[in-house]
């Protein structure tokens, strides 16, 4: 059955979202949150954003609210975390009753250190979609390879089954496979905290440190996800499966991740004001990486390689004496 889809935001995500809705035989619509950005895309139906990515004539492309959500039977929420709750207050009163409502966002807002879904339902208290559950999609999706048709897998993650089922069943195709989740917290914190581990695997990688040394820290790494995940609720299994080990491994290894990227950029010597300024996308693990290690001190979870990469970010100690701080750490059991 074909849908009526808004897809909030025009970045990489969101034109992905919206190009898979398209080929489904969706009607589509972008809301983009900047004017300026939005009156290009429709007219030029190209974004520098996603090199080499042509957006459908059939896809329309709306700044106002009202229009771009009009009478749609679902909404997905492609917005960074950190501008997720100002997007939210825009669109709240606009989100039509009943609509299946998914975020599509990784991270977690620094200050509130609230997960997506959570500010997503925040904010549409109040109005007409204020009961409607939101469902979390995530997994191993780099934004280039699925713009190129590539196979990809992703989980749909809410605790109503229903709404998850009308995801999978929105999006799914030969190219794109989706399973589907009721551990929210899981699939979402996964998400969010793998950006973190990305950044310093990129470390690793612009310090010439070796294969060994970068899958041993993605091993450690996804252990004190795990470990921080569950003291949050979440069940251990959805870190071994595609929203936490399937998007861990590619957003370390992928030539494409924004994260991994930034981390060998500031392991080669650059600043990270520098990268932020040459980089046409939002890192999104470093302000998660601000809200992670507030998070584990509030809950007192050991999370050595987040405190690493903070310690890069925004204390100003050198990547390479970040690393070799964790390799001189008291030896321990593994687990």
């Amino acid at each position: 059955m074909a849908l009526r889809v808004a897809i909030a935001g025009d970045g990489q995500m969101g034109l992905v979202l919206a190009a898979l809705a398209h080929e489904r035989g969706h009607e589509v619509c972008i809301w983009s949150p900047i004017l300026e950005d939005g009156l290009a895309l429709a007219r030029s139906r190209h974004s520098d954003r996603l090199p080499g990515f042509v957006l459908s004539e059939a896809i329309r492309v709306e700044t106002n609210p009202h229009t771009a959500l009009l009478g749609s039977d679902m909404v997905m929420m492609a917005i960074p975390v950190q501008y997720l709750r100002s997007a939210c207050s825009r669109l709240a009163e606009h989100v039509p009753s009943g609509a299946v409502i998914a975020s599509a966002a990784k991270g977690i807002e620094v200050g509130s250190l609230s997960a997506p879904s959570r500010i997503i339902h925040e904010q549409l208290q109040g109005h007409a979609a204020g009961q409607t559950e939101v469902v979390v999609l995530s997994g191993p999706n780099i934004a280039s390879e699925i713009s190129r048709g590539l196979p990809a897998l992703m989980v749909a993650a809410c605790g109503r089954a229903k709404s998850a089922i009308c995801l999978q069943s929105a999006l799914a195709s030969p190219r794109l496979r989706i399973y589907t989740s009721d551990d929210v917290i899981g699939v979402e914190f996964a998400g969010a905290a793998k950006n973190v581990v990305a950044i310093a695997a990129g470390l690793v990688d612009g310090l010439g440190l070796g294969v060994n040394a970068k899958s041993a820290l993605l091993a450690r790494g996804l252990a004190e996800i795990a470990r921080l995940g569950v003291v949050l609720g979440a069940q251990p299994t959805t870190f071994y499966g595609l929203a936490g080990l399937g998007d861990l491994a590619t957003t370390c290894f992928s030539p494409q991740g924004r994260n991994r990227c930034c981390g060998e950029a500031l392991g080669r010597g650059e600043s990270l004001a520098e990268y932020c300024a040459r980089s046409r996308c939002i890192i999104e693990g470093v302000e998660t990486c601000r809200a992670l290690v507030d998070q584990a001190g509030r809950l007192g979870v050991e999370m050595p390689i987040a405190q690493a990469v903070h310690a890069v970010l925004f204390e100003g100690l050198p990547p390479r004496e970040s690393l070799a701080r964790l390799m001189s750490r008291t030896s321990a059991s593994e687990s």
